[in-house]
């Protein structure tokens, strides 16, 4: 039968706390980029897809930024 105990595991996490940065900081400027774009008084297409492109560089940048040990 298989063990079903909640204790501590000897796993390691899926994201590192580097990466699990990186990509909030992602997020959170694409979310920015995308409402501020809308507010302009875009199609919301072209505040997702603004939204998208501003995440995406800003990933490049963060990992460029937040420095690895």
């Amino acid at each position: 039968m298989a063990d079903l105990s909640t204790g501590p595991r000897d796993t390691e996490p899926l994201l590192s706390v580097r990466a699990a940065v990186v990509l909030l900081l992602a997020v959170l400027t694409g979310v920015a980029a995308g409402v501020l774009i809308y507010l302009a008084g875009r199609p919301p297409a072209a505040a997702v897809l603004a939204g998208g492109a501003a995440a995406g560089g800003a990933m490049t940048l963060f990992h460029n930024i937040i420095g690895c040990r």
